[in-house]
């Protein structure tokens, strides 16, 4: 049968549907058409009919990066839009492209055509460099990377994390490739970065044992390149991703195996890793080594020397406003450290308070609130509470990651051994309500 839209007493579900329906073909045939691209672009991807029609009926809108490539260049929209629900907006949507096939013309927003045309012109230099990666080609995906890092502290990872999958196979096909030595290094360093943005993503998504199993590749990748700077970034990401999944001591050594290399690079993973070490001293209940590490951190900012993980910026560095939102954070554990506690924690919110600002990220700012939120219950303030809450909790869900939810439950474990209060039960309820939409619910 024909797939056209005679006779279906229904509106399109999807972009994709829609095009479909537009085309006199079956989906057995453009499943074949989907596997002659794919050979035509070079690509290793194959769709069953039945996954076609899930993804056009908004069923299913997970896909392989491969996938998305391959589908983007038969129907010519980028696989976003494709999968988004179908609103008719009247006649002249649909005009024929140059080649005769159908494009969505208001759909196709600038930003989306040249995003599909960086995403070609990345694949064209990639393959005529693979006789010899190109130096234009390495710096590419260099600068990839370089966004990557920046952007992810900043954007929901819902709008990154496809990338962020699609430059990891970009840079493993090109490892299991021959390369030039001093290319090769390059290339897992690169590796080792975008592992350790996995790992965070991972981490994110509430799933440690894939955040850690990202993290051990990344280390490997780091031992490849042989940089001290990514080792010791890799060991705080490990330690960062134990402490909140409450496996403290875990966190504490590998907070101290990175100090070794942070010893070396003299990096700002220096700071990171004392501070990693204090938040979890602090979880344990010890306040001697908790204010002995936040010292720690200090006294090391005068022996950090920027290296090529600090220059990629974003969640590559650690910053001093990061500083005062993990001290923050590590005496919020401690109620006899609620004075030092709320300092901190205003100086952070202070820090947080401008969305401009290089440094800024909306994971922080929201733990620097929460951890205000916790000084002021801790001084009798839960009024005072609810206001410094309320911007976290009016997050929408593709911003609610792990970190932030379990922030706002530490809030509520305060809240509950506060005296009773109708001003304490309402807060109580609006962080309950909160923390049953995280982002690991969303589909991804």
């Amino acid at each position: 049968m024909p797939n056209d839209r005679r006779g279906r007493d229904r509106e399109p579900r999807t972009v994709l549907e829609f095009l479909i329906w537009q085309q006199d073909r079956t989906y057995e045939e453009l499943v074949a058409e989907f596997d002659r691209k794919a050979r035509e672009l070079g690509e290793s991807a194959t769709i069953s009919t039945r996954h076609l029609r899930r993804l056009a009926s908004g069923e299913r809108d997970g896909t392989t990066p491969v996938t998305r490539r391959v589908l983007q260049q038969l129907f010519g929209l980028p696989v976003d839009q494709l999968l988004t629900a179908w609103q008719d907006r009247g006649t002249g949507l649909i005009e024929p492209t140059a080649t005769g096939k159908p494009a969505l013309i208001e759909a196709a927003t600038d930003r989306g055509m040249i995003s599909m045309a960086a995403n070609r012109a990345r694949q064209f230099a990639l393959i005529t460099g693979q006789v010899g990666l190109t130096a234009d080609a390495l710096e590419q995906i260099h600068e990839d990377v370089h966004e990557l890092a920046m952007a992810y502290p900043q954007r929901p990872l819902t709008e990154i994390l496809g990338d962020l999958v699609s430059v990891q196979d970009v840079i493993f096909t090109l490892l299991e490739q021959r390369q030039r030595p001093d290319q090769a290094k390059h290339l897992y360093f690169l590796a080792g970065v975008n592992g350790g943005l996995l790992a965070k993503a991972s981490h994110d998504l509430a799933d440690p044992h894939a955040a850690m199993t990202q993290a051990r590749t990344a280390f490997m990748c780091a031992d490849h390149s042989d940089h001290d700077g990514l080792r010791a970034w890799i060991r705080g990401l490990q330690s960062f991703v134990a402490y909140w999944a409450k496996r403290h001591n875990e966190a504490i050594r590998y907070a101290q195996q990175g100090a070794e290399f942070a010893a070396r690079s003299r990096n700002t993973s220096m700071v990171w890793l004392a501070m990693n070490e204090a938040r979890s001293w602090a979880a344990l209940g010890n306040p001697v080594n908790t204010t002995a590490a936040i010292q720690r951190a200090e006294d090391a900012w005068g022996h950090v020397q920027p290296d090529e993980m600090d220059e990629l910026g974003g969640i590559a560095t650690f910053s001093r406003a990061r500083q005062l939102y993990y001290a923050a954070d590590a005496l919020a554990w401690l109620p006899s450290e609620a004075e030092q506690a709320e300092r901190y924690s205003t100086q952070a919110v202070a820090e947080y308070s401008d969305a401009s600002r290089p440094e800024w990220a909306f994971g922080d700012q929201a733990g620097s609130h929460s951890d205000l939120a916790i000084a002021r219950i801790q001084r009798g303030e839960v009024e005072g509470a609810a206001e410094a809450l309320t911007l976290v909790l009016d997050l929408p869900p593709e911003q609610r990651i792990n970190g932030i939810i379990k922030s706002v439950e530490h809030v509520h474990q305060v809240l509950s051994k506060a005296p009773a209060s109708g001003e304490a039960h309402e807060l109580q309820e609006r962080i309950e309500f909160f923390t049953r939409s995280p982002m690991k619910a969303l589909p991804m």
